[in-house]
């Protein structure tokens, strides 16, 4: 007899066998092991989520997620109607007055004097334009003319108007202020073919301005006296400006670049973590 114990039998696989476990299988059934940050780590990430928060509060949001603001309403027609009207009635009762009380003054004291040597009320009648434009032409040339002038300026007035934007608030005020005047004076050149001017104004300025032009034009007249205007010219004058005023915003306007802010990384883990990618 061996005194020798017999060879280790090899493990059959059977139903009573133990499964093996895969390493996926292992550590899908372990609970997550949670990283343990150190005091270092801990400062890195406190320190990384205060600068976050204080670019998010200097930054302005982006427009994706900036509250939805509504369009800006566009100027409406009801607008250049009532604008236009108040000027054409001011300018028209303004006219009726002057026409009846002035035409009462005598030859002795024609004017009723506001500032003395500078602005006064004076009854004129203009039959042709600005700075007596076609004043001694024929009435067959002079009247088809300045309806013709008139009736293409509206025309055109009203074709700007509802072509403006909603921040054009300069044209918004002097399309129908320069509407309301030409409307005026051409209610004259209709009823009465000629045009009521009442205001009359003087000044030195007035005079050196003349000296000046008559530097140029030899036969212009040298005079401290404006010509005499009425309130629709008056009106035409404010909204020519403002037409101005909108033309020079408009090109020395642009538009500021717009404020883009860069993704913020994940916060770091670990030496071994990265950002995702985008």
């Amino acid at each position: 007899m061996n005194g020798d114990p017999p060879p280790p039998t090899p493990a059959t696989l059977g139903s009573d066998a133990p499964a093996l476990e895969t390493p996926e299988a292992a550590l899908g059934s372990r609970p997550p092991v949670e990283p343990v940050l150190g005091a270092s780590d801990a400062s890195v990430v406190a320190s990384r989520g205060s600068e976050a928060l204080e670019r998010s509060e200097v930054a302005p949001a982006p427009s994706s997620v900036r509250p939805s603001q509504g369009p800006q309403a566009r100027p409406t027609f009801l607008f250049l109607g009532v604008v236009a009207a108040i000027s054409l009635v001011a300018d028209v009762t303004s006219k009726a007055w002057a026409e009846i009380v002035l035409s009462k003054r005598t030859l002795v004291d024609p004017a009723i004097v506001l500032i003395p040597d500078h602005l006064s009320f004076t009854l004129a009648r203009n039959r042709g334009g600005a700075w007596g434009l076609l004043e001694n032409a024929s009435e067959m040339i002079r009247r088809p003319f300045f309806l013709l002038v008139s009736g293409l300026a509206i025309a055109f007035i009203v074709s700007l108007y509802g072509r403006l934007g909603s921040g054009q608030r300069a044209l918004k005020w002097g399309l129908p202020l320069v509407l309301g005047g030409a409307l005026g004076n051409l209610s004259d050149r209709i009823i009465r073919s000629s045009v009521i001017d009442f205001i009359d104004y003087r000044a030195n300025w007035i005079e050196s301005m003349n000296r000046g032009i008559f530097k140029v034009v030899h036969n212009w007249g040298v005079t401290d006296h404006w010509p005499t205007f009425n309130v629709a010219d008056v009106s035409i004058c404010v909204g020519v400006g403002l037409m101005a005023l909108d033309m020079f915003v408009s090109k020395r306007g642009h538009p500021a670049p717009p404020v883009l802010l860069a993704h913020e990384p994940a916060l770091s883990t670990g030496p071994s973590s990265k950002p995702p990618s985008p």
